[in-house]
């Protein structure tokens, strides 16, 4: 409980309607979960608009609305702060709330369309093997040292983010490795965290249907970098054509990783084999339980980093050969008959070739790689005929299915990636809208030493149909498939 005159100092509040000495018990964003003597944000969002709800907020006993637009309404005692962007305002105040928690932290936060998870969780699992307590907020999971819960966006909002780091000083954490989306930077959730430092991944095509262009999601990301503090440090793959793009209007410390050319941090794979690769970073040889070059880029992320914050570079090595990948990606399930379903996440076209690129380059002669993917609905239509294209390109037979169709006709869906079919391949291609049997008859066909890759929902448990989710484990879908003679058995490649 604090008084909102120990918030407010560092917003911008365009007016002010009451008394600022009003003790204030909680934050939402959520009029459902006000409480008498509570703090209601009213948020502009992308399907409603919290403004709608102040009265409602009123009604439960809101002690103060923080709201951009004043209510056409008579609000009694409950106390009033107009802002210019209630989004970037309620950030700060949140931080403000919980202590600063992020002055206590060293936070650093992982950019881009694809690696992020992969990265954040190396990073947070490798400080804890190297004795730090610390914390991870990710697409999959939210950890607060040892205690471990579901996430439920790659990004929570500004108040359940600074929550969660206060959760994280009071647990003695040391680190904090966070994910930040281009829709966090664009609505301010990722306000008033002071960041130790900034990884750039890269920057291939996704979330268009919110940012409507491609260089409108560029900038938000390169919005990450520009706000990072001269204290911080900021780590791009020089590799991607947009990498050296963040830099610009960056005032945090440079540094750059490459597994191609030169770079202030160097990573080669030297060997690859199906159980792991031998690479070199920084001209020190290691073996690594992971597979594909887009992840030797990842872990050189972590190992840059990792020196970045000041590790031995002897101590990262050794932790990094110990490492495993992270749910989801690349998670194989033994089939049977030397067959070898596997399970990923890649829902991008980038994302798409990097993980069949990776299996081409393992199989063997014989070896047909079977592919089960879909797009997800209510997102940019754009990508679906250009993740056919690579799908079929490299796979020797393809089912298309649906993914989460969320509130979207699954077979309007389907038309929309059909588009992409490469003429001459079409005898390759199966449409089969339910998942299930979609798994089921990719299973059925696969023949003796076949890989069966199932794209696009990775670590998710879940359907989401007209709005509800159906629980679905592609993982779980494989062992149930595979063969009585051969027990399941869920490892990573």
């Amino acid at each position: 409980m604090k008084k909102l005159s120990e918030l407010i100092g560092n917003i911008r509040i365009v007016e002010l309607i009451g008394d600022p000495e009003v003790m204030i018990t909680g934050l939402t964003l959520n009029s459902k979960e006000v409480a008498p003597g509570m703090l209601f944000a009213a948020i502009r969002g992308t399907h409603t608009d919290g403004h709608s709800y102040i009265a409602q907020a009123i009604e439960k006993g809101a002690a103060a609305i923080l709201c951009e637009q004043l209510p056409s309404f008579e609000t009694g005692k409950t106390l009033i702060v107009r802002v210019e962007n209630a989004g970037q305002s309620i950030g700060l105040l949140a931080s403000a709330y919980y202590d600063y928690p992020s002055e206590s932290l060293k936070v650093v936060g992982v950019t881009g369309t694809n690696g992020k998870t992969t990265i954040a969780t190396l990073l947070y699992k490798l400080f804890e093997n190297l004795g730090y307590p610390s914390g991870l907020i990710s697409t999959i999971r939210v950890c607060v040292h040892l205690d471990s819960t579901d996430a439920t966006h790659t990004t929570p909002d500004a108040i359940t983010f600074q929550r969660h780091l206060a959760d994280m000083v009071k647990a003695g954490c040391h680190h904090v490795f966070v994910e930040v989306s281009s829709h966090a930077m664009d609505q301010h959730r990722v306000e008033g965290v002071r960041f130790a430092g900034g990884i750039f991944t890269n920057l291939t095509r996704d979330h268009l249907d919110y940012h409507i262009d491609f260089q409108s999601y560029l900038k938000a990301k390169k919005s990450f970098f520009d706000q990072l503090g001269t204290h911080a440090f900021a780590l791009t793959n020089s590799e991607d054509r947009n990498g050296m793009v963040m830099f610009q209007n960056c005032t945090a410390r440079k540094y750059s990783y490459t597994t191609r050319g030169s770079a202030d941090f160097e990573g080669r794979m030297i060997e690859q084999h199906i159980d792991g690769i031998l690479v070199s970073f920084d001209s020190k040889e290691v073996w690594i339980r992971f597979i594909g070059r887009y992840n030797v880029s990842n872990l050189l992320a972590v190992y840059s980093a990792a020196r970045l914050l000041g590790q031995d570079q002897t101590d990262i090595l050794t932790q990094l050969s110990r490492l495993e990948p992270v749910e989801g990606r690349l998670e194989t399930v033994l089939l049977g008959n030397e067959r070898i379903g596997i399970v990923d996440y890649a829902h991008t076209p980038d994302a798409l070739e990097n993980v069949l690129t990776t299996l081409v380059d393992l199989k063997k002669e014989d070896t047909r790689i079977i592919t089960v993917f879909g797009a997800g609905g209510d997102r940019d239509r754009g990508k679906r005929p250009m993740m056919a294209e690579v799908v079929c390109r490299l796979s020797d037979q393809v089912i298309i299915t649906s993914d989460n169709p969320r509130t979207e006709d699954p077979e309007k869906i389907l038309d929309d990636v059909r588009k992409g079919i490469p003429a001459g391949t079409e005898a390759r291609v199966l449409s089969i809208t339910n998942r299930h049997e979609a798994i089921k008859t990719a299973v059925a066909l696969a023949r003796k030493g076949d890989i069966v890759l199932l794209a696009g929902k990775g670590h998710e448990t879940y359907q989401e149909i007209n709005g509800v989710k159906h629980h679905f484990d592609d993982r779980e879908e494989l062992e149930r498939l595979s063969t009585n003679d051969t027990k399941p058995l869920t490892s990573n490649l």
